[in-house]
Order: structure tokens, then sequence, then C-alpha cells
């Protein structure tokens, strides 16, 4: 079964990973602003913005080390690809900050949580936000957007509507589904210590809104599961 749940998931993210890099790169080199229509843009950077998403998410199992169950040095290389490309994050530094996500959800402990403000979506980003996002970030995309613009001419306009903007989406979408909507206090008791809600999403819309990340207290349940097994454990719960 680990062979099996390994050959998938290292399948499944090498798709993302060569989906995002192909669609990045011909809205880098490819689409001409003052030629394509408005359309072939908006599409682009809401498939960019799923693929972020993505890249986010095969990090996250590579965290649980669900993505190459037995081999943490390959999940530590994938992860570690993945969360660079996606907006410059360092696994090694966000690994442990969710583990303790894990250890103590919904609670001040948790660096996910906004424990001053359980139910402001607002103030709860801006301190996710901080959290995740430091000085080591903003060196490093400057490097990235120095080289691209720079050495390899890539069009500012182009660089800012096709890898900056669908990686903003993407945390808006991640957090929005995979920590808000779960972890949030919306008068609805919690089922157990793990302080998750699970969304009631089909199954197609439960992919595109967070790779399955909605069902979350079977998450929380079951950390070893990689994200496309989610929904077979969702549908055991009765």
């Amino acid at each position: 079964m680990r062979g099996r749940q390994t050959i998938i998931g290292l399948l499944l993210a090498s798709a993302i990973f060569a989906g995002w890099l192909a669609l990045t790169l011909y809205g880098f080199f490819g689409v001409d602003l003052a030629t394509h229509s408005t359309f072939v843009g908006f599409a682009l950077v809401i498939v960019l913005c799923w693929l972020d998403v993505g890249l986010f998410i095969v990090a996250h199992d590579a965290m649980h080390g669900s993505l190459a169950p037995g081999r943490p040095h390959l999940n530590g290389l994938i992860g570690t690809t993945a969360l660079l490309a996606y907006a410059g994050f360092s696994f090694d530094r966000l690994a442990p900050k969710h583990m303790q996500h894990h250890r103590a959800p919904g609670t001040v402990e948790d660096p996910d949580f906004h424990a001053p403000a359980p139910t402001n979506v607002f103030r709860w980003y801006a301190a996710f936000f901080r959290e995740y996002f430091g000085i080591r970030e903003v060196i490093v995309l400057t490097v990235a957007v120095a080289v691209l613009t720079f050495a390899l001419r890539v069009p500012y306009v182009n660089l800012l509507l096709f890898w900056a903007l669908p990686a903003i989406l993407s945390s808006l979408q991640l957090f929005w589904f995979g920590t808000f909507l779960p972890h949030a206090h919306r008068g609805v008791p919690f089922a157990d210590e793990h302080r998750a809600h699970s969304s009631d999403y089909p199954w197609l819309v439960s992919l595109l809104t967070c790779y399955h990340f909605g069902y979350h207290h079977e998450h929380h349940r079951h950390p070893h599961l990689p994200w496309w097994r989610l929904p077979a454990a969702r549908s055991k719960i009765p």
C-alpha cells in the first residue's frame, strides 16, 4: 500500500508541478497582453491560482510524510522545491509550525489560529500572513524578481499577473477553505479535540476549492492520508 501511495503521490505531484511550470512560462514568455484576449489572461490566472494551491498541498503532504511514506529525504526534497516555487517559503521553517498546528489545533498554541479574534476573517488572515511571510521570503522573492526581469527579460506586468497575482489569490483560497472555514468558531460545536469542521462539498467542488482539504476533520483524524485519499475517508462518515 505504501508503494502504491508513493507512486500515485509522485505522479500527481509531478503533474501539478509540470502544469504550473508550463503555464507560468507561457504567461511569462508566450502572452502578449497587447494581442491576447482578456479571457485568456483571466483563465490563465485562475488556473495558475489553483495550481499554486496544489504546490502548497504537495508540500503539506510532504510535511506529513504522506507524499512518499517512509522516504523522509524525498519528502523533504519535493516539499522544499514546491514551497520555493510557490512563494519562496522555507520547508524547514513551515513544517514544525504545521506539526504544532496538529498538536494544538484551535488553541493559543496553534500558529494557524487567531485566538484574539476567532471569527474575524480579516484579522485572522492578516495574522496568518504575518506568521508565514517574513524577511526571508521578501529577500528570496526580490532576488527572483530581479533575475526574471533583468536577466530573463520577463515583462514586469506579466510577472505580476501570472506569478504574483495567482500566488496572492491562492493564499486567500488556502486560508479560506483550508484554515478559516475548518477552524473558525461558528456556533457549531466541534466533534472532538481536533477542533475542525469538514465541508460537505461534492467531489469535484472539493477538489477545485482546496484539493479536498475542506474535508478537514478527516485530515486531522488521519494526517497520514494524502490529499487524494481524503474523499474516501470522508465517505466512511455516517
